[in-house]
């Protein structure tokens, strides 16, 4: 049977028209079929009738009525050995909650050229139609990520999150030699468009009128000859912000392709953006922790095999 879908807007798609958003998740329906349901008030946020025009707003939970799979297409399959590893990576299950080690490499969700990410992949390998991300993390960064399993369980830890009640750590490479053993970058960031059409997020300027408040606390762990593993915590919620911070300071992370990959760097290179969510501190909750991917074991040995000057 058909099940009803459920979709929480997170922080990039904040202010986009609801139509567009649909179009790019029910891929296969033709657009005259999502304003139908639009119009029949089959698609619903936050409880609310809407039109095909309404702009959603970050943590808005959209709910589209079931729709038959013959008029969006065969899901994507998911090969066993992505769902047997997904398996594995389960660190904490309860009837409310999954955290799992995402693997670098796997978006969080489908769309944008992506057949299917986390979400579809576990919901598919679980047999779970209801499943939703609490948040988000860069497809190339790996590391803890929450699924909530009850639309209650997604409400509380998204209050959490917009409460500043959740601590996030990452563990991040980054370029140089970081000479403060603790500092927190409070600058602005803000989201720009480049000609392309892609979006990246930028140091506020006084043109930034849309310029929101950030702040990132940095604290080393550990300095090599040419970079500097970092523990980073976000004190607030922005697209990217960990990697624009880092640049600000003139120590972008290394293997981003995005921000700061210009930078001069004579250090052992990555093969993906240093980046990885180590630690979560939620209420109610134990200590959620990951282990360091053996590719951030391979290169911090490698770095540690530097000397200055010297690859």
């Amino acid at each position: 049977m058909p099940q009803v879908t459920w979709y929480t807007v997170d922080e990039d798609h904040d202010g986009q028209r609801l139509d567009n958003f649909l179009v790019a998740r029910l891929k296969g329906v033709p657009k005259t079929r999502i304003y139908r349901l639009i119009r029949e008030s089959q698609v619903r946020i936050n409880k609310g009738r809407v039109k095909q025009d309404t702009r959603i707003k970050t943590g808005d939970l959209i709910r589209v009525a079931p729709i038959r799979m013959r008029e969006i297409g065969a899901p994507p399959v998911i090969g066993q050995n992505l769902a047997d590893s997904l398996r594995e990576r389960i660190l904490y299950e309860d009837e409310g909650l999954i955290v799992l080690n995402k693997p670098a490499g796997l978006a969080v969700h489908g769309g944008s050229g992506v057949d299917f990410g986390v979400i579809e992949a576990i919901r598919q390998t679980l047999g779970k139609p209801y499943l939703e991300l609490v948040h988000r993390l860069d497809r190339e960064t790996s590391g803890l990520l929450m699924i909530a399993k009850k639309r209650s369980t997604l409400k509380v830890l998204q209050d959490y999150l917009r409460e500043g009640k959740i601590r996030k750590t990452y563990l991040a490479i980054v370029k140089g030699v970081v000479t403060l053993d603790k500092q927190r970058v409070d600058v602005p960031l803000a989201k720009i468009e480049l000609p392309s059409g892609e979006r990246r997020v930028r140091v506020a300027t006084d043109k930034d009128s849309h310029g929101k408040e950030s702040q990132t606390d940095f604290v080393v762990v550990e300095r090599y000859a040419h970079a500097t593993l970092v523990e980073a915590s976000p004190l607030t919620g922005r697209t990217h912000q960990i990697r624009v911070h880092g640049l600000s300071i003139n120590h972008p992370l290394l293997g981003d392709d995005k921000y700061g990959h210009e930078r001069p760097y004579q250090g052992a290179e990555a093969r993906r953006l240093c980046l990885h969510a180590v630690r979560l501190s939620v209420p109610g909750y134990p200590l959620f922790e990951s282990p360091k991917p053996d590719d951030f074991v391979t290169l911090i040995e490698q770095l540690k095999g530097e000397v200055k000057g010297h690859r």
